[in-house]
């Protein structure tokens, strides 16, 4: 083989890397990538799995629009372009159209188009018990009262979110990208005449494999293997849980766990997250942001006065991640309560107020829960239970709310507090918009936003305008978290004299719906926060699905964004620079083991002011005790898990026939046999073909 081969070698070589270069373009010739779209992902606890997932490869499949019952049966029975990636308006996705589809090989996956409200009727992915094997009732405590034995608290929960659907389900905006999807299925997927439509037709591929399998325990052993075994350990699954966020009003030692002398704690409760059926998507308006908003203002109307006329107890401000997920932040502080790794223990915390759900109440009525159960058998709980709950009630006449009592006999909702009396008979009562069935009819969907909350506002005005304009929902919360702060304070032996100064403002409660539910990188919220951490506010609400931590020290938005409120609230402002903001140790009045200290921008006008906030406010893990323990199939703790995944992808493109497929699949291998013959040739006579011309041996002079 001569030179002249050689070249034609590194020809071809080159051309075939020119191939590779030119892949992307040609790919995005083919393909148009979906990028507005959240998958349903898996989710794992100690007995089930349950969410979404494609196969490894990714789904793909013809798209049909559902829009009518005859469409419906096209899909799952007459179509002949099946498996089908079915393009379906939110009004479709419910619990009987899902569940005829779910066992279907015909069903390839599914894309909701999901718009800014909800149905009518209500939609509420959820079971019609939340949390309902994780509470204080069982077989061995009011029996009669569980399992939602006479209360269902969820009516309108279809369950969706705890089935297992082998097929990935996306959602989609209603917004440009999906007016391209329809317009691609209304070019090539309509039949002319009702007959069926031609090739190429239009096509979705999505991709949302799913590698944890089976329950919790499954999992997570899985993961103890490749981490004892393999050199190159993949995790598959991770348990929820980020952290929860906590201050005392008065300072109390964190260095010194356990039992505190003479320490009488009220605590004072509520969520901070939420969940729906699609991953990391949770607005959460009014099962969420509306109970801590309210504790927020609370707190900060508190502020003052308690230090001017300090009640004779403690009160504890706790905001709960995971919740929504059997308790989990509230269990893993009742859980370090008594194994004295918190700051005090359960014989400590004389009653405790949870903040529910308190943003859609009709009139001027709100409810009181308690534990009947509690109540019943021991009579200085009923005794301090009527105590609080005259306290309120007085308080509430004061401010034009209308307080009222379930009956005696009906169970406490779904609720943090439920975790305390699993461990201990505590007083406590839970404040809440319903007397029993939620007000919500979007419980833990998409649809529980701001529009939903009535969190609007002009549309003449700018962002700014609308960060200061008092809501109606800001002026019915600031009543709410005034009768919070006026009956904490009764609550902890204050004087009812005091009880004047003590006012929510509406002012800070409508700043507060408006960077929590429209937009929190706002001027109020980035004056109160680091002006270092470039990542915590965005131009769009936060989500409230608590979600797994990426590293050990990664931490949810939402919950730093808390923590850097509460501080601002009950704390104080110092003349530390940033420097010793980060380490007062040695200064004069300061110390680590009683507060802690945070950077903020501040604020003198428009200009940023930084200064140094000294608080109680500290962070705790919020996860499970299971975990801890390597209990994963517990029936006490939470036990649930999030899948790991490595591509989360939606697109679509045309789609030839079959036939089509196959012929051009056999004149390429037609193309390559012939290709290799002649390869072949060209090598075996290199030697005549590539041969160097022969020089001539006679010499001229």
């Amino acid at each position: 083989m001569g030179p002249g081969f050689a070249k034609w070698i590194i020809t071809v070589a080159f051309c075939w890397l020119i191939q590779i270069a030119s892949g992307n373009s040609v790919e995005q010739k083919i393909y148009v990538e979906l990028n507005n779209t959240v998958p349903c992902v898996r989710l794992l606890n100690a007995t089930h799995q349950m969410g979404c997932q494609s196969s490894i490869s990714g789904n793909t499949g013809v798209l049909h629009m559902l829009e009518t019952e005859s469409d419906l049966d096209i899909i799952l029975r007459t179509g002949p372009h099946a498996p089908y990636m079915v393009l379906m308006d939110a009004g479709f996705f419910n619990s009987s159209i899902m569940l005829r589809m779910k066992n279907s090989p015909r069903i390839a996956g599914v894309a909701v188009v999901i718009p800014n409200s909800g149905p009518l009727e209500g939609f509420s992915p959820h079971n019609t018990c939340p949390n309902q094997h994780t509470g204080v009732y069982s077989d061995s405590y009011g029996p009669r009262l569980a399992d939602c034995n006479g209360t269902i608290w969820n009516p309108l929960g279809n369950g969706l979110s705890f089935e297992d659907f082998k097929f990935p389900i996306f959602s989609l905006k209603d917004d440009n990208q999906t007016e391209v999807i329809r317009k691609c299925v209304s070019d090539h997927n309509m039949g002319v005449n009702g007959s069926a439509p031609a090739f190429p037709l239009c096509a979705m591929q999505l991709f949302s494999h799913m590698h944890a399998v089976t329950s919790t325990a499954t999992c997570m052993r899985r993961n103890d293997i490749q981490n004892n075994y393999s050199l190159n350990p993949e995790t598959v699954c991770d348990p929820l849980g980020d952290y929860n966020v906590w201050a005392p009003l008065r300072p109390i030692n964190s260095t010194e766990k356990g039992h505190k002398a003479n320490e009488s704690v009220v605590v004072a409760a509520t969520r901070l997250d939420g969940r729906t059926f699609f991953w990391d998507i949770a607005t959460g308006a009014e099962g969420t942001v509306a109970g801590f908003v309210t504790l927020l203002a609370a707190s900060q109307a508190l502020k003052l006065t308690a230090r001017q006329a300090p009640p004779p107890r403690n009160i504890l401000f706790a905001f709960f991640q995971g919740e929504a997920f059997d308790y989990i932040g509230s269990s893993r502080m009742v859980y370090d309560m008594e194994n004295n790794n918190f700051l005090i223990d359960l014989e400590n915390v004389h009653s405790v107020l949870e903040i529910g759900q308190v943003g859609l109440r009709r009139g001027s009525e709100l409810w009181l829960h308690t534990d009947p159960v509690s109540r019943r058998n021991d009579t200085s709980v009923n005794t301090e239970v009527e105590k609080l709950l005259k306290n309120m009630t007085s308080v509430a006449a004061a401010l034009s709310l209308s307080l009222a009592e379930p009956n005696a006999t009906q169970p406490l909702p779904p609720s943090s507090f439920q975790r305390f009396l699993r461990s201990r008979q505590i007083p406590g009562v839970v404040l809440a918009d319903h007397q029993s069935a939620f007000n919500n009819r979007y419980y833990e969907s998409v649809y529980d936003n701001a529009a939903y909350l009535n969190v609007t506002y002009p549309s003449h005005l700018t962002p700014e305008e609308q960060l200061v304009f008092v809501t109606d929902t800001a002026k019915a919360l600031a009543e709410v978290a005034t009768l919070v702060a006026r009956s904490l304070y009764l609550q902890a032996g204050g004087e009812d004299s005091q009880l004047d100064n003590i006012t929510a403002d509406p002012n800070i409660v409508t700043q507060l719906l408006y960077g929590f539910l429209i937009q929190s990188n706002n001027s109020y919220f980035r004056s109160l926060t680091n002006p270092e951490d470039k990542s915590l506010l965005e131009s769009q609400a936060p989500q409230y699905y608590v979600g797994v931590p990426i590293t050990a020290n990664t931490i949810k938005r939402s919950t730093r964004m808390v923590q850097y409120l509460l501080a601002n609230y009950i704390g104080n402002p110092t003349s530390l620079n940033q420097s010793k903001c980060q380490d007062p140790s040695g200064m004069p009045g300061e110390s680590k083991e009683l507060y802690s200290y945070l950077w903020v921008r501040g604020a003198n006008g428009s200009e940023p002011s930084p200064f140094c906030v000294r608080s109680t406010v500290r962070r705790t893990h919020a996860i499970s005790p299971a975990f801890e323990l390597k209990q994963y199939d517990s029936q006490t703790y939470s036990t649930w898990t999030e899948s790991r995944w490595k591509l989360i992808r939606a697109r679509i493109f045309l789609v030839a026939s079959h036939e089509l497929e196959m012929l051009t699949l056999g004149v390429g291998l037609a193309v390559l046999l012939l290709s290799l013959l002649l390869t072949y040739f060209v090598s075996t006579k290199a030697d005549l073909i590539f041969a160097p011309a022969q020089e001539s041996t006679g010499t001229a002079y």
